[in-house]
């Protein structure tokens, strides 16, 4: 349940940060970065506290940006990330993620179809399928190419749960409409 760097890409994932350099980028979101910030005061008006613990840094072996971890929180990955922009990136991800767990209490995370509502509605509102980032991935297409683009990025991080990468695909295609149509706490997808 992260942010997932394309599996077909040949690009090599960042070296990254250290430890204490990720902390400072993430206080950094915390503090400036507006769709952070955003997503912060979501969820403290739905009831879910994002305290000091709620955010960790770590150290991670799959090639991975961070995770959302009910009950623990929001990771970040420090030794795949590099600059301000991925840290708020993979923040505003996983911020999201969060959010769905707070608002849907039942959610599910073994359940591939939950998933993958989380996965699209993460892909589609924390940027990571806008069109300066596809073109960087030698994804030229206009038309339509967000909504490929969230397609793609959900079906490849709902694949590495291991309940459902052989029904990723599946997954993904039975919850895209409604959970692409389903835009909170935005009104609507952010530019």
């Amino acid at each position: 349940m992260g942010e997932k760097e394309e599996a077909q890409s040949n690009k090599r994932w960042p070296a990254g940060t250290t430890e204490a350099e990720c902390e400072r980028l993430v206080e950094r979101a915390l503090l400036r970065d507006p769709t952070v910030k955003f997503m912060v005061d979501k969820l403290e008006e739905a009831g879910c506290s994002t305290g000091r613990n709620f955010f960790r840094i770590e150290k991670c072996s799959v090639q991975v940006g961070g995770g959302f971890r009910p009950p623990d929180g929001v990771v970040i990955c420090h030794n795949h990330l590099s600059s301000q922009e991925e840290v708020s990136h993979a923040l505003t991800h996983e911020l999201i993620h969060a959010y769905d767990h707070c608002r849907s209490r039942d959610l599910d995370w073994t359940n591939c179809e939950h998933h993958a509502c989380s996965e699209v509605r993460s892909a589609s509102l924390s940027g990571d399928c806008h069109y300066k980032l596809e073109l960087a991935r030698g994804n030229w297409r206009f038309k339509g190419q967000h909504q490929r683009c969230v397609r793609r990025r959900a079906e490849l991080s709902v694949a590495m749960n291991p309940h459902c990468s052989l029904t990723a695909k599946a997954a993904v295609d039975s919850a895209f409409e409604r959970c692409f149509a389903d835009t909170a706490p935005f009104d609507r997808i952010p530019p």
